[in-house]
């Protein structure tokens, strides 16, 4: 028997806030979270921007609990993980009476506080390396650290599939509920913005600006003008239930996962059709998981971050699922106003989808102007519209060939 899994809540920590109706507000009013960087120094790095999340006080989220254990990616997570839990409705005392489980997408995990343990090792000997930092080490530190601070008794897991990592974590949450390994998870992703990750980005030359033309920092998804990312950070988690479980504890619905799907381009980005063909198997399979026809769907948010190749393929794949529709079907790329967020991306872009179905507007593509020459998305606008949504679809594709489709549905009763 296959079970229904309903959306009851949803926390995060992004550029643009720290609750949902925050995040989707923003958006639709055209604000933009990328910003000269203050984070850190960047060296010599010919990028400038950066999508930070500015005073970030885990504190204020977890009160006066032991942080000490925590790095920036954990307690971007932890506190992310309250937010959901509350807007949920998973009190402490209910958590302790129920168990609810946490699966965490990240692509770098602890990155910076992995730099720092094996610098000191490598100059100052392994003796003098911190102990401290060592249990930050792992990848899925942030995902234990923040079930032992919330009391969740449940799977605890973590994802690492590149940038699609957040929305698979959320896909496999998913799919542990329909097959009744779980009842109740926290699913999402988390990133920290280092100097280790933005430098090495910005010497590849896939972060705006970073390839030396001088024409400027043009972060803009689908736009002609684009020519790289900027690097964001943050956290987004939605707490999933089983469908009859969370009507018992008589738990707001804020949606359903009615599908996904997962590819993977074994090119890893080198061939141009492999890679239309992964991200068009992603979308595809999400709406066959779903038995959902192609023009049920009311909208899309694509993964698309201002990069060249990557921001092609993905509008040509869309044009191969949708066929003439996607010159019609609205699509939105919240990565231009919040950066791309690597691991905790797609679970933000799940998060956003849900004040669209709430609310009834779709955000535009911020600073966008015009496509490429035979661009296939016309539907691609700066401003913000209104759009009835009953189904949305919702794409991640990473730089390593992982790529990540979920289809969400708006409850009957909203």
């Amino acid at each position: 028997m296959t079970r229904r899994v309903v959306v009851t809540g949803a926390g995060l920590v992004s550029p643009l806030g720290d609750s949902p109706a925050a995040l989707h507000a923003a958006l639709c009013e055209g604000r933009g979270g990328v910003k000269p960087l203050e984070l850190f120094g960047a060296g010599g790095a010919r990028c400038t921007l950066a999508g930070e999340v500015s005073g970030f006080d885990a504190q204020k989220y977890l009160g006066r609990r032991n942080l000490r254990p925590l790095d920036r990616t954990g307690r971007l997570a932890a506190s992310a993980a309250q937010l959901a839990l509350d807007d949920a409705g998973w009190t402490p005392e209910l958590r302790g009476s129920r168990e609810v489980g946490l699966v965490l997408g990240t692509m770098f995990g602890g990155l910076h506080t992995i730099s720092e343990f094996d610098r000191r090792a490598v100059e100052a000997g392994p003796a003098y390396a911190s102990p401290m930092d060592f249990a930050n080490t792992v990848i899925n530190a942030a995902a234990g650290q923040a079930a032992i601070i919330h009391g969740l008794r449940g799977v605890n897991s973590t994802v690492s599939a590149g940038a699609a990592s957040g929305l698979q974590a959320v896909a496999y949450a998913a799919d542990l509920i329909r097959r009744g390994r779980a009842r109740s998870l926290v699913a999402g992703g988390a990133e920290e913005l280092c100097f280790e990750s933005f430098y090495g980005f910005d010497r590849a030359r896939v972060l705006c600006g970073s390839g030396g033309d001088g024409e400027g920092e043009y972060p803009v998804p689908f736009d002609a003008r684009r020519n790289g990312f900027a690097q964001a950070e943050g956290a987004a988690l939605l707490v999933l239930e089983e469908s009859e479980s969370a009507r018992g504890r008589g738990a707001r619905v804020l949606a359903e996962v009615e599908g996904y799907g997962c590819a993977f381009d074994a090119s890893l980005g080198e061939n141009e059709e492999s890679a239309v063909g992964a991200i068009a198997r992603a979308i595809g399979s999400a709406l066959e998981d779903a038995s959902v026809r192609p023009e049920e769907v009311d909208c899309l948010s694509a993964s698309a971050n201002g990069g060249v190749s990557g921001d092609r393929r993905e509008a040509r794949a869309v044009a191969s699922v949708f066929g003439g529709r996607a010159r019609e079907l609205p699509v939105t790329a919240v990565k231009s106003a919040l950066g791309e967020a690597l691991g905790a991306s797609g679970a933000l872009q799940a998060v956003a989808m849900l004040g669209t179905m709430r609310d009834g507007v779709l955000p535009g593509v911020r600073n966008f102007e015009r496509g490429d020459d035979g661009f296939p998305l016309a539907s691609v606008s700066p401003a913000g519209r209104r759009v009835e949504v009953r189904r949305a679809v919702i794409s991640s594709v990473g730089f390593d060939g992982h790529c990540c489709a979920l289809l969400l549905a708006r409850p009957a009763s909203q």
